[in-house]
């Protein structure tokens, strides 16, 4: 088994390496978000996304593409130490760092098989959506129910009494 760290590439490393998973006829399946904090709802949306196919690639935000989404103190973990946490899950084949405010761009480089969502959005509202469709990439809305969450998890210790 590799290294978490070994499993983060760079765009051009990625395409490399999923055009060899591609010509053995495996099945690509991309999945994104901001990872910060990782939960137990990250974890069932990978496994699911993981599901879809035989390679799975997780999009992680930049520092500079979740802080317009998450909010000026977010994200908690930076970039790398957040790409490694989610390399080191099983479900997780490679990961890759991106700093556009959605995947359109990744997904055309990559080229997955699927796109999969979280249960936060339904196929018509992934805003990727129409790019997916252009380039015949299927879209699969995969995970648990959105009971999870980062800014949820960090309320609470926010009001845990200090000692």
């Amino acid at each position: 088994m590799r290294a978490a760290a070994e499993k983060i590439l760079s765009r051009d490393e990625l395409a490399a390496r999923l055009a060899e998973h591609r010509r053995r006829g495996q099945r690509i399946v991309f999945a994104n978000g901001c990872f910060d904090m990782l939960h137990v709802g990250h974890v069932r949306y990978l496994e699911g996304a993981r599901r879809e196919g035989d390679v799975l690639v997780v999009g992680v935000n930049s520092d500079a593409s979740a802080r317009p989404l998450k909010g000026p103190n977010r994200p908690v973990l930076p970039e790398m130490a957040r790409a490694e946490l989610v390399a080191a899950l099983r479900a997780v084949d490679y990961v890759v760092i991106f700093s556009e405010p959605n995947v359109e761009a990744l997904l055309a480089a990559l080229r997955p098989d699927v796109h999969a969502k979280g249960t936060d959005y339904t196929e018509e509202t992934v805003p990727e959506r129409e790019t997916a469709a252009r380039l015949g990439v299927r879209v699969a809305i995969v995970g648990d129910p959105k009971e999870h969450s980062t800014r949820d998890l960090l309320e609470k210790i926010r009001k845990v009494p200090h000692a």
